[in-house]
């Protein structure tokens, strides 16, 4: 597994400013822009060759950016048809060896839905898939982060408290905190220091300083209703209070990527990060 440094920050998927966009252009841009991280956005499909993988990593090594991948959002390790299931698994394995190709680190991944069933249930059958998933990728020799996400619906399954669980049942599994999708998830709570604190000593207490030397981190405004998200926004147009969540990261000194999700990819992730660097702990 990579060994993470420092908290890193980067976009989700190649930057808006990129000239003539590819992967390639998108981690140069990323480095021009001063900044050090790129998800690669595998969201209708891993659309990467092996050999380009190959291409990817060599650039990204040069230029110190980070990769992390989002596999598609076509996921449902509790669907009730089988097909679904093998189909999604495949998608979250392709996503890890493509990643691992291109000299990446960690995968994350919306897990599934409820559909109306005892959540408990749902976690084990969703516990077992990832059981499978990770024998596939050990087997191969892959060791990327798998990273089930804290997601944005109370009807999708990734509360905070499953995806602790699951990172402490299945090996080479931890969490993908998406701190807007806690906040939507919960109606508007977790947006402030005392609540952030909670996610991580709670983080830290369950799966120890690991955790937080390793963290995949998403941020984004975000726009919600009773029933949770609805749309990302950019930062500095919704009631996220994310200065006061970088002063947190900054006390629990955590390490890893903050990738942005706000429309504006890469200014948000600018702004943060020189916010970030500003913060005196």
């Amino acid at each position: 597994m990579i060994k993470i440094d420092r908290l890193r920050f980067g976009t989700a998927g190649i930057p808006l400013s990129t000239p003539k966009p590819s992967t390639i252009s998108g981690i140069e841009q990323v480095r021009k822009l001063g900044l050090d991280a790129m998800e690669l956005e595998f969201v209708r499909g891993v659309n990467i060759k092996p050999e380009m993988a190959k291409k990817i990593k060599y650039v990204a090594q040069k230029n110190d950016v980070l990769l992390t991948a989002h596999a598609p959002y076509y996921i449902n390790l509790n669907a009730t048809e089988k097909a679904k299931v093998e189909a999604s698994k495949r998608r979250i394995i392709q996503s890890a060896e493509r990643l691992h190709e291109a000299g990446g680190w960690s995968v994350v991944f919306h897990a599934g839905y409820y559909l109306k069933q005892d959540p408990s249930k749902v976690y084990e059958k969703i516990k077992n898939e990832i059981k499978d998933i990770v024998r596939v990728l050990q087997d191969k020799g892959i060791d990327v982060w798998i990273r089930p996400e804290l997601t944005g619906k109370p009807t999708q399954f990734g509360s905070l408290q499953e995806i602790i669980k699951l990172s402490q049942d299945v090996e080479q599994v931890l969490p993908a905190i998406d701190f807007a999708h806690c906040h939507a998830r919960n109606k508007g709570k977790y947006n402030s220091a005392e609540e952030w604190r909670e996610i991580l000593s709670l983080i830290e207490k369950e799966l120890g300083r690991e955790a937080l030397d390793n963290m995949h981190i998403h941020i984004s405004g975000i726009n919600y209703s009773e029933k949770g998200e609805r749309n990302h926004l950019n930062l500095q147009e919704s009631d996220m209070k994310w200065e006061d969540l970088l002063r947190v990261l900054k006390e629990f000194r955590v390490k890893g990527v903050v990738i942005s999700e706000s429309p504006n990819i890469e200014g948000d992730a600018l702004l943060m990060k020189k916010k970030y660097e500003e913060i005196k702990v």
